[in-house]
Protein backbone atom coordinates (compact mmCIF):
# COMPACT_ATOMS: atom_id res chain seq x y z
CA UNK A 1 0.00 0.00 0.00
CA UNK A 2 1.55 3.04 -0.97
CA UNK A 3 1.68 6.74 1.10
CA UNK A 4 -1.40 7.95 -0.81
CA UNK A 5 -3.21 4.79 -0.42
CA UNK A 6 -5.84 3.94 2.55
CA UNK A 7 -8.44 1.68 3.51
CA UNK A 8 -11.95 2.88 3.63
CA UNK A 9 -12.92 2.54 6.96
CA UNK A 10 -16.98 1.14 8.10
CA UNK A 11 -17.27 3.03 11.36
CA UNK A 12 -16.66 6.36 9.38
CA UNK A 13 -19.23 5.55 6.52
CA UNK A 14 -16.15 5.59 4.05
CA UNK A 15 -17.25 5.16 0.43
CA UNK A 16 -14.16 7.04 -1.45
CA UNK A 17 -15.26 8.38 -4.83
CA UNK A 18 -13.03 7.00 -7.71
CA UNK A 19 -14.67 7.12 -10.94
CA UNK A 20 -13.02 10.74 -13.01
CA UNK A 21 -16.19 11.34 -15.13
CA UNK A 22 -18.92 11.38 -12.09
CA UNK A 23 -15.81 13.71 -10.60
CA UNK A 24 -15.92 15.82 -13.35
CA UNK A 25 -19.57 16.11 -13.57
CA UNK A 26 -20.01 17.41 -10.12
CA UNK A 27 -17.42 20.02 -10.68
CA UNK A 28 -19.14 20.93 -13.06
CA UNK A 29 -22.57 21.15 -11.30
CA UNK A 30 -20.34 23.24 -8.22
CA UNK A 31 -18.58 25.18 -10.77
CA UNK A 32 -15.48 27.17 -8.62
CA UNK A 33 -14.09 29.99 -9.28
CA UNK A 34 -11.23 31.72 -7.97
CA UNK A 35 -11.97 34.38 -4.98
CA UNK A 36 -14.32 32.09 -3.38
CA UNK A 37 -14.35 30.30 -0.23
CA UNK A 38 -15.30 26.63 -0.10
CA UNK A 39 -15.13 24.06 2.57
CA UNK A 40 -15.00 20.67 1.88
CA UNK A 41 -16.90 18.19 4.12
CA UNK A 42 -14.77 14.68 4.36
CA UNK A 43 -12.21 15.25 1.52
CA UNK A 44 -11.18 11.64 2.21
CA UNK A 45 -8.40 10.73 -0.30
CA UNK A 46 -8.74 14.08 -2.14
CA UNK A 47 -11.29 12.80 -5.21
CA UNK A 48 -12.95 16.36 -5.85
CA UNK A 49 -10.25 18.64 -3.74
CA UNK A 50 -7.93 19.01 -6.47
CA UNK A 51 -10.52 20.05 -8.90
CA UNK A 52 -11.37 22.39 -6.51
CA UNK A 53 -8.33 23.85 -5.37
CA UNK A 54 -7.65 24.25 -8.64
CA UNK A 55 -10.14 26.63 -9.85
CA UNK A 56 -8.21 29.15 -7.46
CA UNK A 57 -10.85 29.28 -4.63
CA UNK A 58 -9.93 29.57 -0.88
CA UNK A 59 -10.59 25.73 0.66
CA UNK A 60 -10.78 24.21 3.98
CA UNK A 61 -11.14 20.86 4.44
CA UNK A 62 -13.04 19.09 7.48
CA UNK A 63 -11.41 15.68 7.99
CA UNK A 64 -12.16 13.28 11.02
CA UNK A 65 -10.09 10.74 9.98
CA UNK A 66 -6.25 10.71 11.60
CA UNK A 67 -5.05 8.37 9.06
CA UNK A 68 -6.11 10.49 6.44
CA UNK A 69 -5.10 13.55 7.47
CA UNK A 70 -0.80 12.96 6.40
CA UNK A 71 -2.38 11.67 2.56
CA UNK A 72 -4.04 15.26 2.71
CA UNK A 73 -1.16 17.06 2.97
CA UNK A 74 1.18 15.62 1.42
CA UNK A 75 -0.96 15.74 -1.91
CA UNK A 76 -2.29 19.30 -1.18
CA UNK A 77 -0.08 20.39 1.86
CA UNK A 78 1.77 22.99 0.04
CA UNK A 79 -1.00 24.89 -2.17
CA UNK A 80 -1.50 28.46 -0.20
CA UNK A 81 -4.92 28.11 -1.09
CA UNK A 82 -5.73 24.66 1.21
CA UNK A 83 -6.43 24.69 4.62
CA UNK A 84 -7.19 21.48 6.83
CA UNK A 85 -9.19 21.58 9.76
CA UNK A 86 -9.00 18.57 11.83
CA UNK A 87 -12.00 17.44 13.71
CA UNK A 88 -15.55 16.15 13.09
CA UNK A 89 -18.34 18.52 11.43
CA UNK A 90 -21.13 17.55 13.47
CA UNK A 91 -19.25 19.72 15.92
CA UNK A 92 -17.22 21.82 14.01
CA UNK A 93 -18.33 25.67 14.50
CA UNK A 94 -18.54 27.16 10.56
CA UNK A 95 -18.06 30.89 12.06
CA UNK A 96 -14.76 30.14 12.42
CA UNK A 97 -14.16 30.21 8.73
CA UNK A 98 -16.46 33.23 8.48
CA UNK A 99 -18.99 35.60 9.62
CA UNK A 100 -20.10 36.89 6.06
CA UNK A 101 -23.51 36.53 5.27
CA UNK A 102 -23.81 34.15 2.16
CA UNK A 103 -19.30 33.49 2.01
CA UNK A 104 -19.70 30.22 2.23
CA UNK A 105 -19.77 27.44 -0.33
CA UNK A 106 -20.40 23.87 1.02
CA UNK A 107 -19.14 20.68 -0.64
CA UNK A 108 -19.18 16.94 0.92
CA UNK A 109 -19.48 13.46 -0.33
CA UNK A 110 -21.34 12.96 2.73
CA UNK A 111 -21.17 9.55 5.14
CA UNK A 112 -24.69 8.08 4.92
CA UNK A 113 -24.75 7.49 8.60
CA UNK A 114 -24.13 11.60 9.06
CA UNK A 115 -25.68 12.97 6.51
CA UNK A 116 -29.38 14.34 7.93
CA UNK A 117 -27.66 15.32 11.40
CA UNK A 118 -25.08 16.93 9.80
CA UNK A 119 -27.49 18.72 7.78
CA UNK A 120 -29.27 20.56 10.65
CA UNK A 121 -26.07 21.72 11.78
CA UNK A 122 -25.33 23.14 8.88
CA UNK A 123 -28.92 24.66 9.00
CA UNK A 124 -28.20 26.70 12.30
CA UNK A 125 -25.05 28.29 9.51
CA UNK A 126 -27.59 29.36 6.82
CA UNK A 127 -26.96 32.60 7.09
CA UNK A 128 -23.30 32.46 6.06
CA UNK A 129 -23.71 29.74 3.53
CA UNK A 130 -24.52 30.44 -0.40
CA UNK A 131 -24.80 26.86 -1.73
CA UNK A 132 -24.30 23.57 -0.51
CA UNK A 133 -23.74 20.47 -2.93
CA UNK A 134 -23.70 16.96 -1.48
CA UNK A 135 -23.24 13.63 -2.38
CA UNK A 136 -26.39 11.39 -0.39
CA UNK A 137 -27.76 8.51 -0.47
CA UNK A 138 -30.37 8.96 -3.05
CA UNK A 139 -33.59 8.27 -0.78
CA UNK A 140 -32.58 10.96 1.05
CA UNK A 141 -32.22 13.15 -1.65
CA UNK A 142 -35.69 12.25 -2.82
CA UNK A 143 -36.65 13.05 1.12
CA UNK A 144 -34.78 16.54 1.02
CA UNK A 145 -36.49 17.45 -2.89
CA UNK A 146 -40.14 15.89 -1.87
CA UNK A 147 -43.38 17.55 -2.24
CA UNK A 148 -46.39 17.24 0.10
CA UNK A 149 -48.60 14.05 -0.36
CA UNK A 150 -46.17 11.45 -0.77
CA UNK A 151 -44.67 9.17 1.19
CA UNK A 152 -40.96 10.73 1.23
CA UNK A 153 -42.50 14.31 2.41
CA UNK A 154 -41.65 14.31 6.42
CA UNK A 155 -39.71 16.30 8.74
CA UNK A 156 -36.26 16.87 6.81
CA UNK A 157 -38.07 17.51 3.24
CA UNK A 158 -39.70 20.75 5.35
CA UNK A 159 -37.27 22.06 7.40
CA UNK A 160 -34.68 22.07 5.04
CA UNK A 161 -36.93 23.42 2.33
CA UNK A 162 -37.67 26.21 5.07
CA UNK A 163 -34.33 27.72 4.56
CA UNK A 164 -33.11 26.10 1.00
CA UNK A 165 -34.12 25.39 -2.63
CA UNK A 166 -33.34 22.09 -3.21
CA UNK A 167 -32.27 20.62 -6.67
CA UNK A 168 -31.72 17.30 -6.95
CA UNK A 169 -29.21 17.42 -9.86
CA UNK A 170 -28.23 13.86 -10.74
CA UNK A 171 -28.15 10.28 -9.32
CA UNK A 172 -24.68 8.04 -9.12
CA UNK A 173 -24.49 4.27 -9.32
CA UNK A 174 -22.50 2.30 -6.70
CA UNK A 175 -19.55 1.55 -8.94
CA UNK A 176 -18.64 5.11 -8.56
CA UNK A 177 -17.36 4.45 -5.45
CA UNK A 178 -14.80 1.92 -3.83
CA UNK A 179 -15.78 0.20 -1.89
CA UNK A 180 -19.16 0.05 -3.65
CA UNK A 181 -21.92 1.22 -1.34
CA UNK A 182 -25.26 -0.93 -1.36
CA UNK A 183 -27.42 1.48 -2.35
CA UNK A 184 -27.70 4.14 -5.15
CA UNK A 185 -26.08 8.27 -4.76
CA UNK A 186 -27.59 11.28 -5.88
CA UNK A 187 -26.41 14.82 -5.64
CA UNK A 188 -28.22 17.70 -4.75
CA UNK A 189 -27.70 21.54 -4.16
CA UNK A 190 -29.34 23.20 -1.40
CA UNK A 191 -29.40 26.76 -1.95
CA UNK A 192 -30.58 29.28 1.46
CA UNK A 193 -33.19 31.58 0.55
CA UNK A 194 -31.93 35.06 0.36
CA UNK A 195 -35.83 36.11 1.59
CA UNK A 196 -37.86 33.02 3.89
CA UNK A 197 -40.90 32.54 1.77
CA UNK A 198 -42.90 31.61 4.56
CA UNK A 199 -41.25 32.95 7.39
CA UNK A 200 -42.39 31.63 10.93
CA UNK A 201 -42.47 33.62 14.23
CA UNK A 202 -39.99 30.82 15.88
CA UNK A 203 -38.55 28.50 13.73
CA UNK A 204 -37.62 26.30 16.67
CA UNK A 205 -41.93 25.76 17.43
CA UNK A 206 -41.51 25.25 13.69
CA UNK A 207 -39.05 22.20 14.17
CA UNK A 208 -41.24 21.37 17.34
CA UNK A 209 -44.44 20.85 15.71
CA UNK A 210 -43.15 19.18 12.42
CA UNK A 211 -41.37 16.78 14.77
CA UNK A 212 -44.57 15.73 16.88
CA UNK A 213 -46.50 15.88 13.53
CA UNK A 214 -44.45 13.13 12.12
CA UNK A 215 -44.15 10.73 15.15
CA UNK A 216 -47.05 9.11 14.57
CA UNK A 217 -47.14 10.07 11.21
CA UNK A 218 -50.25 7.64 10.08
CA UNK A 219 -52.71 9.73 12.34
CA UNK A 220 -54.67 12.51 11.92
CA UNK A 221 -52.61 16.17 13.31
CA UNK A 222 -55.82 16.39 15.79
CA UNK A 223 -54.03 13.29 17.44
CA UNK A 224 -50.16 13.98 16.81
CA UNK A 225 -50.66 17.56 17.83
CA UNK A 226 -52.99 17.40 20.57
CA UNK A 227 -50.48 17.57 23.56
CA UNK A 228 -49.28 21.23 21.73
CA UNK A 229 -52.66 22.02 20.20
CA UNK A 230 -56.42 21.59 20.88
CA UNK A 231 -58.29 21.29 17.83
CA UNK A 232 -59.61 24.90 18.07
CA UNK A 233 -56.10 26.12 17.69
CA UNK A 234 -55.10 23.86 15.01
CA UNK A 235 -58.61 25.54 12.97
CA UNK A 236 -57.50 28.71 13.88
CA UNK A 237 -54.26 28.28 11.66
CA UNK A 238 -56.63 27.40 8.77
CA UNK A 239 -55.63 23.36 8.84
CA UNK A 240 -58.14 20.69 8.76
CA UNK A 241 -57.52 18.81 11.95
CA UNK A 242 -58.28 15.50 9.88
CA UNK A 243 -55.44 15.36 7.81
CA UNK A 244 -52.29 13.66 8.50
CA UNK A 245 -49.24 15.46 8.34
CA UNK A 246 -47.83 14.53 5.06
CA UNK A 247 -50.83 16.19 3.30
CA UNK A 248 -49.80 19.73 4.75
CA UNK A 249 -47.29 22.02 2.68
CA UNK A 250 -45.15 24.27 4.86
CA UNK A 251 -46.60 26.96 4.79
CA UNK A 252 -49.76 24.98 6.28
CA UNK A 253 -46.84 24.17 9.07
CA UNK A 254 -45.75 27.25 9.87
CA UNK A 255 -49.24 28.60 10.64
CA UNK A 256 -49.22 25.69 12.87
CA UNK A 257 -46.10 26.94 14.62
CA UNK A 258 -47.55 30.64 14.62
CA UNK A 259 -50.29 29.43 16.37
CA UNK A 260 -48.18 28.09 19.15
CA UNK A 261 -46.67 30.98 19.13
CA UNK A 262 -49.43 32.76 20.01
CA UNK A 263 -50.46 30.34 22.92
CA UNK A 264 -46.97 30.75 23.94
CA UNK A 265 -47.29 34.49 24.10
CA UNK A 266 -50.51 34.08 26.22
CA UNK A 267 -49.27 31.61 28.33
CA UNK A 268 -51.37 28.60 27.00
CA UNK A 269 -48.95 26.14 26.02
CA UNK A 270 -48.90 23.00 27.91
Amino acid sequence: MSEYQHRARKRFGQNFLHDAGVIHRILRGIYPRAGEHLVEIGPGQGALTEGLLDSGARLDVIELDLDLIPILQGKFGSLPNFHLNQGDALKFDFTRLSEDAHSLRIVGNLPYNISTPLIFHLLDHAHLIRDMHFMLQKEVVERLAAAPGGGDWGRLSIMVQYYCRVEHLFNVGPGAFNPAPKVDSAIVRLTPHDRLPHPAKDPRLLARVVREAFNQRRKTLRNTLKNLLPAPAIEAADVDGGLRPEQLDLAAFVRLADQLALQTTHGETP
